[in-house]
């Protein structure tokens, strides 16, 4: 039985470093591309990261339904594609999906056993440190996402696991250990075979 791990942040905890680290680990795991208007910062590349387009794509994939969900986040556009999702559990593979709480929200809709989890900045502080090393955003959009950051963090108790990304190490065992207890769990319907096989009388 296939999973969907829907994995969301505010900009700037490191959300994608850990979920590129996470199925580095897990060969069992797949990342969700996701496709976007935004520009590729230093070191993404289309396809891998991303899949970068223009708007009018945008709107024409979205017109054509191609998307499980899509959303504006600091004014530009992501969307899920469905395809690939469903593609993905036919073939049996466990799935991360890297979206907003907007998304999260549809996905859990359509998708009522997926797990979702939400990662923290130890700090407001110290993601105001974070995005302005990044060095990729203006003093007014760095301030833009920090208040963006109150909004989705306030979406937080919609999701069943919250880990703090204080400790990266720390931050990224607690994601293996989400996804092993998943597996761990959905197990136990794998294995009622094997129980009624014990119990049946003879």
């Amino acid at each position: 039985m296939a999973n969907i791990f829907i994995i969301s942040a505010p900009s700037g905890a490191g959300k994608s470093s850990l979920i590129d680290a996470l199925t580095e680990k897990d060969n069992r795991l797949r990342k969700s591309v996701s496709v976007t208007t935004r520009q590729p910062r230093g070191g993404e590349k289309h396809g891998q990261h991303y899949v970068f387009t223009d708007e009018a794509d945008f709107e024409k994939r979205l017109r054509d339904g191609e998307f499980l969900e899509h959303a504006q986040v600091h004014g530009n556009w992501y969307g899920t594609s469905r395809i690939l999702v469903e593609n993905e559990l036919t073939d049996d593979n466990d799935l991360v999906l890297e979206i907003d709480y907007q998304g999260a929200q549809i996905v859990r809709r359509l998708y009522t056993d997926s797990i979702s989890i939400f990662i923290l900045p130890p700090s407001k502080a110290l993601l105001r440190s974070r995005l302005e090393k990044r060095n990729t955003d203006t003093p007014t959009a760095i301030e833009q996402r920090l208040k963006a950051a109150g909004t989705e963090i306030g979406h937080i108790f919609e999701y069943q696991y919250v880990t703090i990304n204080d400790n990266f190490g720390d931050a990224l065992a607690d994601l293996e250990a989400i996804v092993r207890s998943t597996r761990i769990t959905a197990q136990r319907c794998k294995g009622s075979h094997i129980v009624k096989d014990f119990t049946k009388d003879d």
